[in-house]
């Protein structure tokens, strides 16, 4: 595939187009459409979000982990990032870094796990 058609159409077009790769589970063109996406509209939370999504499905951690900060800069209570975050960080080995994460995706979710203390 050429880089236009990663380019082509509207802002929202290429947005239903990765989406699209995405739920067919093919993340490294959904990232390549993401990527451009992002670069345009650096402020919106959503691309970010998906951006950062294909590139842990495509077991691109450390990319994912600068998306998932990015994300959290802009909307610091984004409960999936924090947990995706977590998640990232786990997965690269890095469980300190991913508790504080994970505690905050737990608290704005509510969602303390079995055994949790009730007040």
């Amino acid at each position: 595939m050429s880089e236009t058609y990663y380019e082509f159409g509207t802002a929202a077009d290429r947005w239903d187009r990765a989406q699209m790769f995405f739920e067919a589970k093919e993340y490294v063109t959904a990232a390549r459409i993401l990527g451009g996406l992002v670069g345009e509209v650096p402020e919106q939370v959503a691309p970010r979000l998906l951006l950062a999504r294909s590139y842990y499905h495509s077991a691109r951690l450390g990319k994912a982990e600068e998306e998932l900060r990015a994300v959290l800069e802009l909307d610091p209570v984004e409960t999936y990032a924090h947990l995706m975050l977590g998640r990232t960080l786990e997965r690269q080995g890095r469980a300190a870094d991913a508790a504080p994460h994970l505690r905050v995706a737990a608290a704005l979710t509510g969602d303390f796990g079995p055994g949790a203390a009730h007040a």
